[in-house]
């Protein structure tokens, strides 16, 4: 089991790893839209969000020497439900034509206040 960890993602502030790689497997902690270095999530809503946390998702990716396209498992959660259709517009510019399992919850608070957090689960190499 390796542990992954990149500047190019927000640093952790609880004790959990960014991503951990096992069994050819890379299990990546899910990103809010939070840019690297700093500690609120981006101005302008669902969209801005979406697209850093993807953007936070796509360097723990290479990091684990993986990508987007590897991608297995997407989970998201959201703190409103109704902005799916805009975060999955995201979601889907992001992904092409690539389609891994998807998995949507809503849920009554992330942290930082963010309105969007999403992880993935891909293979590695």
């Amino acid at each position: 089991m390796d542990v992954i960890k990149t500047k190019g993602a927000p640093a952790a502030r609880v004790p959990y790893s960014q991503a951990v790689s096992a069994g050819g497997l890379l299990y990546c902690s899910a990103q809010i839209g939070v840019l690297p270095g700093e500690k609120s999530v981006v101005d302008g809503g669902i969209d801005p969000e979406a697209r850093q946390a993807i953007a936070n998702l796509r360097a723990v990716l290479r990091a684990g020497d993986s990508r987007i396209s590897q991608v297995v498992k997407l989970t998201v959660s959201l703190v409103d439900i109704d902005e799916f259709h805009d975060m999955n517009g995201v979601v889907l510019e992001a992904f092409r034509a690539h389609r891994p399992a998807f998995e949507v919850v809503q849920v009554a608070k992330l942290p930082s206040k963010a309105r969007v957090q999403i992880g993935a689960i891909a293979v590695v190499g």
